[in-house]
């Protein structure tokens, strides 16, 4: 049997609330200066919320707006829970929060490598698609992330923010062996009170993308969990990297992508990458595709570009090389312009992963 498990964690993860806010703050700054140079990131511990790193702009981001902006959607489950009144929260709103602002400006020695079109850091950023499943992902990996949306959009004044779902999938069979949901609740009530709630989300999930049910559920096996988020783990910006692209399904680069403007290659090359990977799926090259691109900073120009296909390939290895290498422009500057990172959002990918979700550039 070749069995892998891939996991995902909810918008409610203290590492995932520091993401969103990290997020938030370069989105806001973009959007209000398209030059500014941002590197932030956060660290949440029971009420106390540091925000730290580098930032040159001629915007000052409100932090306590950005931060309660943040934990609004969190706390409403999504804007289509709000009418509902459901009571999907967290266990605290941004008045009971320290928060402490420990921001400088961006060096002005990487800024001479990053105003003149050169990388901002060094590094190597992978890209990864597969036929899969619809979003060109790794389908274990998928069907944590889309369970975890429905819990997210499930009405049950029992559930919490806190979660996080792994899938275990058998390749060999193309089957469900495990599917584990381990969910924050309220104090009083038992698992075996909600247990029917997540094993039918459970298999809602399989059924969308036509598996199997018969699999083993697991809820939260460990028994209660009633303390959760700040107050039970400490959430730091970038540490849930699998979560944010391929499950572990696929090399993961040496940086986290929330928290940076553009210039910052841990971002733009990542999503370069996918895009690159995407594409060559797309066009039939080749089942599935895993592409590394390496930066030095203050280069424009990629160090490497690295195409592997795992035999999957339906065009020779050599022309889906010069196909990456004739038709995209690596630059820092190059990326930035031809998918528009000045322009999104960042808050659409800071939870439930940057990939795989329509309407972004590098998903085209």
């Amino acid at each position: 049997m070749k069995i892998i498990t891939c996991e995902q964690v909810s918008a409610g993860h203290p590492d995932k609330i520091c993401d969103q806010i990290a997020d938030a703050i370069v989105t806001d700054c973009l959007q209000h200066d398209r030059d500014s140079r941002v590197a932030i990131e956060c660290l949440f511990k029971n009420r106390n919320l540091i925000i730290a790193g580098e930032l040159t702009s001629t915007h000052e981001p409100n932090y306590r707006m950005l931060v309660a902006e943040v934990l609004d959607r969190i706390n409403n489950g999504g804007s289509e829970n709000k009418d509902a009144g459901m009571d999907y929260k967290l266990d605290f709103t941004v008045d009971g929060l320290d928060i402490t602002i420990l921001v400088d400006h961006q060096s002005s020695d990487i800024a001479l490598g990053v105003n003149s079109g050169g990388a901002g850091d060094q590094g190597m950023m992978y890209g990864y698609a597969t036929i899969e499943t619809p979003e060109l992902l790794p389908i274990p990996f998928v069907l944590a992330t889309e369970f975890l949306k429905l819990l997210k959009a499930y009405p049950s004044r029992m559930l919490k923010a806190d979660a996080k779902a792994q899938v275990s999938y058998d390749y060999d069979t193309g089957r469900i062996t495990t599917f584990l949901c381990s969910v924050q609740h309220i104090r009083d009530v038992e698992v075996e009170d909600f247990r029917p709630i997540i094993e039918k989300l459970m298999v809602r999930t399989a059924t969308a993308y036509g598996l199997n049910t018969d699999f083993e559920k697991l809820v939260n096996p460990t028994g209660r969990f009633v303390l959760g988020s700040s107050f039970a783990d400490c959430g730091v910006t970038g540490r849930k990297l699998a979560c944010d692209t391929y499950g572990g399904i696929g090399h993961i680069g040496g940086g986290a992508m929330s928290g940076k403007d553009p210039t910052k290659v841990d971002r733009s090359g990542a999503y370069a990458a996918r895009k690159i990977a995407r594409d060559i799926v797309s066009a039939g090259y080749a089942d599935k595709a895993e592409v590394q691109i390496a930066y030095a900073i203050g280069v424009a120009e990629p160090v490497s570009v690295y195409v592997e296909t795992f035999g999957t390939e339906h065009q020779d290895k050599e022309f889906i090389s010069q196909y990456v290498r004739e038709n995209y422009d690596l630059t820092p500057r190059g990326v930035t312009e031809s998918l528009r990172l000045l322009d999104v959002d960042y808050n659409a990918v800071s939870a439930y992963g940057h990939f795989g979700k329509q309407g972004l550039p590098w998903e085209k």
